[in-house]
């Protein structure tokens, strides 16, 4: 994405020179849409950006104003170069990148509906045709996605028990049938297990789904490990927080049985998941229970997909939860995500156990030659002798029909995903190659080759260098990618 930088205008009202106004080209390195398209902004829309992202405790590194020679042609360089650096930031930066405030200031056109009202209007016909529940507060903020909306809602007939409703927008891999999908969601209250959020109400409409789960005061693991308050903005949270505590091991391993206990029953039943995060494990009474397992149902992407789609081996649903599973217990260990995927290196820990697990996961050999499954985890020493006292038995019927739609929906969402990281896979390949084609080595050596053969024209030796470089990658020419439904670590183009 190329982004330009609109001048002020000169007390004259003569239009600055063309050259004054140099593209500003936002590095997106996860980028699942792979063409660029420009925005003109002023260094005002700028600031007022910058201001609203001051919620998120981080220090940005936006230029500072300057009032006397802002027209300056060597000021005006190096200011677009400062903002080059400051979109460089933030559209690198997983949550930041994934925020409404920055997707509207990248993409107006594509992020201008107001989803909030969509919600209220969607909400409220919920409500009359189901007046037991009664709204006590919008949740502002709470959540990365900008096509779901909570609000804090009561049964008034138990007016005393507080629980969280929420609305989301039908994603981009929703496979399966409108009937199949509203046979699923009423099959999501009837799930029993000790470590899966228990949902109240769940429907569907042609385009968007509501979702009624019991309200936890004490929050999820990520406001237990950064010490916050489950109802503030989920920016102010988890940006920067500063109170991060890894946890106890013992903790870590009662916790993680817990999980993959969850991860292991979903999959046994055919049952896609692919969206485990900090932000979606419940901490009750200290029990962990998995959020929102109607996400793959609604073809919601998942919080890592823009990590996922760089390896090509994690591609099923259960490899995502493994590797998402390898965020989550890096994020207890140490009480902060890892900086950088990949993990090689691993700070000082107090337990080797955890470590040897993390690196079976997240190491540079298991993001390319495949991690271990589920079961395989459950069978380590960090996890194999925790015992677990549940006080229910697992129940959830699934019909033989819906199984073989789930299936097949799965096998759509999985192929998606493969095609994606080819073609992101082919495009990195082609954009090494043109970085190795346009340095100065090679143009010195197309030098001393032209005139070695001077009866062979430049484009010529650079069509065969081209065919060199590109052998056996694939691509001939820029690939063009479907845009992308997810939060990238440096983009914001993608839908959510």
């Amino acid at each position: 994405m190329a982004f330009m930088e609109q001048q002020p205008q000169p007390l004259s009202g003569r239009k600055p020179p063309l050259d004054d106004t140099v593209p500003l080209i936002a590095v997106i390195e996860a980028s699942q849409s792979l063409q660029s398209h420009t925005v003109i902004r002023r260094y005002s829309d700028f600031d007022m950006l910058n201001n609203s992202l001051l919620i998120s405790g981080l220090n940005l590194p936006l230029p500072p104003k300057k009032l006397l020679g802002n027209m300056d042609r060597e000021f005006i360089a190096e200011r677009q170069k400062g903002l080059q650096a400051y979109l460089n930031y933030i559209t690198r930066h997983h949550i930041l990148s994934s925020c409404e405030l920055v997707k509207k200031f990248l993409d107006t056109n594509n992020y201008s509906v107001n989803y909030t009202e969509i919600a209220l209007q969607q909400v409220s016909m919920f409500f009359r045709s189901d007046p037991k529940w009664e709204v006590i507060e919008p949740l502002k903020d709470i959540g990365w996605r900008l096509r779901k909306r909570y609000f804090l809602v009561k049964d008034k007939d138990q007016p005393k028990d507080k629980q969280v409703l929420s609305w989301v927008d039908l994603g981009p891999d929703k496979f399966l049938s409108d009937k199949d999908l509203q046979s699923a969601m009423k099959l999501l209250p009837t799930l029993s297990h000790s470590n899966i959020s228990p949902v109240s109400f769940a429907t569907t409409s042609e385009s968007s789904a509501l979702l009624i789960r019991v309200f936890s005061e004490k929050g999820t693991l990520r406001d237990h490990i950064c010490k916050v308050k489950p109802k503030e903005p989920f920016l102010k949270k988890y940006c920067n927080p500063k109170k991060i505590q890894g946890l106890e091991q013992q903790q870590i391993r009662t916790y993680g049985r817990q999980i993959l206990e969850a991860l292991k029953f979903l999959h046994d039943k055919g049952f896609p998941y692919g969206h485990l995060h900090a932000s979606n494990v419940l901490i009750e009474e200290n029990t962990c229970k998995l959020l929102d397992i109607e996400n793959s149902l609604l073809g919601l992407p998942s919080y890592y997909r823009p990590y996922v789609t760089q390896f090509r081996k994690i591609n099923t649903t259960e490899s995502i939860d493994v590797y998402s599973f390898g965020h989550l217990l890096y994020e207890m260990t140490y009480g902060r995500p890892p900086d950088a995927v990949p993990v090689d290196q691993y700070p000082t820990a107090p337990f080797s156990s955890v470590v040897s697990v993390l690196q079976s996961i997240l190491s540079t050999e298991a993001c390319k030659t495949g991690m271990p499954t589920v079961s395989q985890l459950l069978q380590t020493p960090l996890f194999n002798d925790m015992l677990l006292f549940n006080s229910e038995k697992p129940q959830f019927k699934i019909s033989s029909k819906l199984k073989e739609a789930l299936k097949s929906s799965k096998e759509c969402l999985e192929k998606r995903l493969v095609e994606e990281q080819r073609t992101i896979h082919q495009h990195k390949r082609l954009t090494r190659a043109q970085s190795h084609h346009g340095s100065e080595e090679e143009k010195r050596k197309r030098k001393i080759l032209a005139r070695k053969n001077p009866s062979v024209e430049g484009s010529a030796v650079q069509l065969l260098m081209y065919k060199d470089l590109l052998a056996g990658s694939g691509a001939s020419s820029p690939p063009t990618c479907p845009s992308s439904p997810t939060p990238l670590p440096g983009s914001g183009t993608s839908r959510l």
